[in-house]
């Protein structure tokens, strides 16, 4: 059976002094549990509480070695009660028998309540401040401008990406992209139709081992019907890209760099495909990424386009009265048909079977033949490098070079802009993917996509 501990006989709250009542069993000050204070007991403890012994006989006031007992601080008034000593009154020791500091007159580490010590530092009036942690620093970071909506132009744009005033889904990263290298420029935009934008671009310049300046340019389009075509047609963008920017200042012909540029990029798309053996068994119904691809290396005196698929290149002089070209011929069902002379060119593209295409990079491709071919213009001009999302609405060489800015080879990212805009005001159905790369290449020194 258990009891109620016994209340000690306290005239005083050992917490806070507050006087007490006989029967009280909390202070009425600071509630202190007055039943966990033990009763005053008849003898004389044998430790001190700074470890030293206590002689029979020595009481409150004498000192030990010489030491006299603190005396309590007198009381503030005569509504005050006496103060009593507390164990923090004294001076302490550590385990090896060394006295603690003493304490502070404010601010002091002990807990009055306890007498539990908190071994800190004294606490200064001011914290040197550290070096902000750049994770929290970020947060705590000004808001940024907001956003206004690309269709209303008036509502803010919220974190998920859309307009808290009309709600229209706001264009993701790859949804709208252009860039300007040198001389050149491209621009790739997602159309009207398709929910991502699935083709990517890389454009760079270089320097041959004479000096002279050479700029490169490729487009690549995703397989729609494959499993991450935007991922296939960004990673043969880039190896692409890096193949042509580190084969020609090497002095690699560049008819040759164009046919490893478009090999290196096979072999990226092909590694899309390396998975688990166990991935395939939860979906079964996933193919290859796959892409097609098309590029040109522009230099002061030679013009090599080199493709895979149906993405073009065509020829655009500077004097219009000079009759503009198409410099790639299509993988596509249409394109077999043509020459093998069992449709004209009008009827084979009018087939709903046109765009089905015969060469792609991937995986699952028939063996890969990388189609290139070098030109030497006698004259100035601009490349016009795209998707068939672009020559959809502009097909023949003529209306191709009816679409391009007359200042196209100065104004290249200008021309790329309208270019696309074309084919957005016709439907926009596919994305939309071109670079204009001026002939001959304009010297502008080294560089990289």
């Amino acid at each position: 059976m258990s009891q109620m501990p016994q209340q000690a006989a306290l005239s005083n709250c050992p917490s806070c002094e507050w006087p007490l009542e006989s029967g009280d069993r909390f202070c009425g000050a600071c509630g202190y549990d007055l039943s966990v204070v033990p009763a005053r007991p008849d003898d004389h403890p044998t430790i001190a509480l700074n470890g030293s012994d206590l002689q029979p006989g020595e009481a409150d006031g004498a000192g030990v070695d010489g030491a006299p007992w603190p005396v309590a601080a007198a009381p503030g008034g005569s509504e005050t009660p006496a103060a009593t000593h507390l164990p923090t009154d004294l001076q302490g020791t550590d385990s090896g028998g060394s006295a603690l500091p003493p304490q502070q007159p404010t601010g002091s580490p002990v807990s009055p309540a306890s007498g539990v010590r908190f071994d800190r530092p004294p606490v200064p009036d001011e914290y040197p401040l550290q070096a902000p942690d750049p994770r929290v620093a970020s947060l705590a970071a000004p808001a940024e401008e907001a956003k206004l909506c690309v269709a209303c132009r008036a509502g803010r744009v919220d974190n998920d990406g859309y307009c808290e005033n009309c709600g229209h889904a706001q264009p993701r990263e790859r949804d709208h992209m252009e860039q300007e290298s040198g001389p050149m420029a491209a621009v790739s935009d997602r159309g009207l139709r398709h929910h991502r934008n699935e083709d990517a671009f890389g454009i760079g310049t270089a320097a041959l081992p004479d000096g002279a300046p050479a700029s490169v340019a490729i487009v690549c389009d995703g397989v729609s019907s494959a499993t991450r075509p935007d991922d296939a047609s960004l990673a043969a963008a880039r190896a692409a890209g890096d193949s042509l920017l580190t084969a020609l200042p090497r002095g690699t012909h560049p008819q040759q760099a164009m046919h490893d540029a478009i090999v290196a990029a096979s072999h990226a798309v092909n590694a899309l495909a390396d998975e688990p053996a166990t991935a395939r068994e939860h979906s079964p119904h996933q193919n290859a990424p796959a892409c097609t691809i098309v590029g040109a290396v522009v230099t002061a005196g030679l013009l090599v386009v080199g493709w895979v698929g149906d993405s073009r290149a065509y020829w655009v002089p500077v004097d219009r009265s000079s009759p503009p070209a198409r410099l790639t011929e299509d993988d596509s069902w249409a394109a077999q048909m043509v020459s093998a002379g069992l449709m004209s060119e009008a009827e084979a593209y009018a087939d709903e079977r046109a765009h089905a295409i015969t060469g792609w990079l991937g995986a699952d491709a028939y063996e890969l033949e990388p189609h290139t071919a070098s030109f030497k213009p006698d004259r100035p001009g601009v490349v016009v490098v795209c998707t068939d999302g672009l020559w959809n609405y502009a097909e023949a060489a003529e209306e191709m070079a009816e679409v391009v800015p007359p200042d196209a080879a100065v104004r290249p990212l200008h021309s790329a802009r309208v270019l696309v805009g074309h084919a957005l005001d016709g439907g926009g159905h596919d994305n939309v993917t071109v670079a204009v790369v001026p002939f001959p290449a304009v010297p502008q020194g080294a560089g990289s996509a």
